[in-house]
């Protein structure tokens, strides 16, 4: 099992380039960064974990650009996201960003997806709520085929486009893999229909869902193992992170502090030893 680092990249934590380095020396495997494009100050709708919103989350920087910088300072670690909101970016726009990253990486992209929770954030950018997930397919449709055709065009309901030339094409062929975040039995059938992992984070029975993942593979004819299982976990025990390799979990994901980066050395030096890298 690998073992990863999430960071909530801010303006007072440690800058992406400098931890990067830090999660390569020590052995880590990749390095993940969130996407929130902005707060609404306004919000109805609750924080999925409950309680108040962390500070960090308003604070967050971009991540493909987070990711470049890391990119430029490592040679051997992956760079994901997690998540990018994908029904906050035009397609045309975010394949671009995508391919320029991977390509600037080496082949080292991980596009990790999803729809996102906060109802206001997404009506800012004009997205429905309602048909959130339905928009979310179209535009991930119409990035593979900018990433994988000469000319693309793309008819949707929500994505529509004549003949283009989109370059760079990704190093990854026919694209980077592309990793589904979500808990439900609906979204685990939409990595086995559409895409190459499943990336829950905290969740009640992730051990049942895992095996609900290989389930439904099998019965859709995909190689359960080919399906990449990445989990973000923020509180890591050494017997659950054993359970979660007991399962065949792929890979854990660990948070760091939004903090300095003295703060965040050590304890990325702690998930070391807890981690046994």
């Amino acid at each position: 099992m690998k073992f990863g680092v999430l960071s909530y990249a801010t303006e007072y934590t440690i800058a992406p380039d400098q931890l990067a380095r830090a999660v390569e020396e020590r052995g880590f495997d990749s390095l993940w960064l969130p996407e929130h494009t902005h707060i609404p100050v306004s919000r109805r709708t609750p924080f999925p974990m409950g309680g108040e919103l962390p500070r960090d989350y308003l604070h967050i920087a971009d991540p493909f650009i987070g990711l470049a910088a890391a990119a430029m300072a490592t040679t051997r670690i992956k760079l994901g996201t997690a998540i990018c909101l994908v029904v906050e970016h035009d397609p045309i726009v975010l394949a671009k960003q995508v391919a320029s990253l991977d390509l600037l990486s080496g082949g080292r992209f991980i596009l990790g997806i999803g729809a996102g929770w906060s109802v206001e954030e997404m009506e800012n950018h004009g997205t429905a709520f309602n048909t959130r997930y339905r928009l979310l397919r179209e535009r991930m449709d119409a990035m593979k085929k900018l990433w994988s055709e000469e000319q693309a065009e793309y008819h949707g309901k929500f994505v529509n486009f004549d003949p283009v030339w989109s370059y760079p094409k990704p190093v990854q062929k026919p694209w980077p893999p592309i990793y589904f975040g979500g808990h439900t039995p609906t979204a685990r059938q939409r990595v086995v229909d559409l895409y190459d992992g499943w990336m829950p984070t905290i969740m009640r029975d992730l051990l049942g869902g895992v095996e609900d993942l290989r389930r439904r593979a099998t019965e859709a004819g995909r190689d359960p193992k080919s399906l990449n299982v990445t989990v973000l976990w923020f509180r890591p025990d050494r017997d659950r992170l054993d359970s979660f390799e007991a399962a065949g979990v792929d890979r854990v994901v660990l948070g760091m502090p939004s903090a300095s980066s003295a703060v965040v050395m050590r304890k990325l030096d702690e998930l070391v030893k807890l981690a046994q890298i």
